[in-house]
């Protein structure tokens, strides 16, 4: 700046001089200037020029104004260089860990079309990049449930599909949210053709195992009834066989548990759903729950008499049926037990709620795993199978619906049943077209959507 400062006051100078002394004509001083002006002139243009044809700038750079203007530039050209350099080494390092990831990855645009995927998409999804860039996934994979898993954007529910191109394969599903942009997807593929037969194995294994165990079983259970109530029973024998009775009847309980289970897991494609009369199951259900308490507990129900649920009757009042007869089970004498059947924002709501002891944080993810209990020795002497919140979780998932458990140590706990707005009706109300469509296959039920 003190350059181009020093440069201007010499030319104004050197033109007052000639002016004021007359050593040169009047017409002669505006040219004084011209030389400062086409030296500005000249570096702009050339600095124009390296600009548009995106030539590195070098030093030696001018003196003055010009020389900080080239060498501003020259460090900020440098900085782009530096960035974009760390965005290439990023992006190959990014694109070589998607490469080695095992599982496919394809990321879809707002529109579903294909804008990348990584090698392994290919033996997963014949899914193929970039040969099938710009192209729909629903056209490479002809699956009727998978334009709605992505549109509804499910992110925590796999989808399970056997591709066309290789029967043998069992590929889970899983959608995320991906990108600056709305509606952008980024689909995860992951091979569960081992897990998914070994499933296989132990659901078949488990379900002939009750099975044939169920028959010896009742006959023994007979004998052992007309054995305790035999008036030639010894008295000492009389207790001996109780107990016997008692763990017949417990073990006869855990059969049929798993049988349900086994016919929940394989029996993926239930279609018998209709409208259910929530409210009338639950009467039956609490009638059982009192007279398994005898009293020792204060239940309460309320139910919304005009809110039904699309589905299966006989696998909801088995849901319903384990979380009040849990509640009951699992709390202790003095307890207040509340029932709840009520519409929400989300759709409808089934929760029991007690003010018992509640359960400590660390056991509440695992609750619903199949023989887990909090407490062993106190699951046991009350009589519960171990089996009743897993077949919950089976029942509540055929549903569209989640299950949610919150307790607090010394205050209680609550078992919520969430179900979408999809399966909440109103009786006695036309129906609205989603619903119509839906469950056109039960006629005759004057029901709504919930709102």
């Amino acid at each position: 700046m003190i350059f181009e400062f020093a440069a201007l006051a010499l030319t104004l100078v050197v033109g007052a001089v000639l002016l004021l002394f007359g050593a040169a004509p009047a017409w002669v001083w505006p040219l004084v200037p011209l030389p400062y002006v086409l030296r500005h002139l000249y570096h702009l243009t050339r600095l124009a020029h390296l600009i548009r044809r995106r030539q590195r700038l070098t030093a030696p750079f001018p003196r003055g104004l010009w020389g900080e203007v080239y060498g501003s530039l020259a460090r900020y050209q440098q900085r782009g260089r530096k960035g974009r350099k760390r965005q290439v080494r990023f992006s190959r390092r990014f694109r070589q860990a998607a490469d080695a990831v095992p599982d496919g990855l394809v990321i879809l645009d707002k529109l579903q079309r294909i804008e990348w995927a990584n090698p392994a998409a290919a033996p997963l999804l014949d899914v193929h990049w970039p040969r099938d860039e710009g192209r729909r996934l629903s056209e490479l994979l002809a699956q009727p449930d998978l334009t709605p898993f992505i549109e509804v954007g499910e992110y925590l529910r796999p989808l399970e599909i056997t591709p066309e191109h290789n029967r043998a394969l069992m590929v889970s599903l899983r959608i995320a949210p991906f990108g600056e942009h709305k509606g952008e997807r980024l689909i995860v593929a992951r091979d569960i053709t081992k897990i998914y037969h070994l499933n296989m194995i132990r659901r078949d294994f488990v379900a002939n195992a009750s099975h044939e165990l169920r028959t010896p079983l009742t006959v023994i259970a007979g004998f052992l009834e007309n054995l305790a109530d035999a008036p030639a029973t010894p008295t000492a024998h009389r207790r001996p066989l109780s107990l016997m009775q008692h763990q017949a009847s417990r073990m006869s309980s855990i059969i049929e548990d798993l049988l349900t289970l086994s016919r929940l897991e394989m029996d993926d494609q239930d279609r018998a759903q209709g409208p259910v009369d929530v409210a009338a199951e639950l009467e039956p259900i609490v009638h059982e729950a009192q007279v398994l308490s005898e009293g020792r507990h204060r239940i309460e129900c309320r139910a919304e008499a005009d809110l039904l649920l699309i589905g299966n009757q006989v696998e909801l009042r088995s849901a319903f049926s384990n979380l009040i007869h849990n509640a009951v089970r699992h709390t202790p004498p003095g307890t207040r037990i509340r029932i709840r059947w009520n519409p929400d924002a989300n759709g409808a709501r089934f929760s029991v709620t007690d003010d018992g002891e509640g359960i400590p944080p660390e056991h509440l993810p695992r609750l619903t795993e199949r023989f887990y209990r909090v407490d062993q020795s106190r699951s046991r002497a009350a009589g519960g199978t171990g089996l009743g919140l897993a077949i919950v979780k089976h029942v509540l998932n055929r549903h569209d619906a989640h299950l949610l458990i919150a307790s607090t140590l010394g205050k209680g706990s609550r078992f919520t049943c969430q179900f979408p707005a999809a399966r909440a009706l109103l009786r006695a109300r036309p129906l609205s077209a989603a619903a119509e469509e839906r469950y056109a296959q039960h006629p005759g039920a004057l029901v709504s959507t919930a709102t």
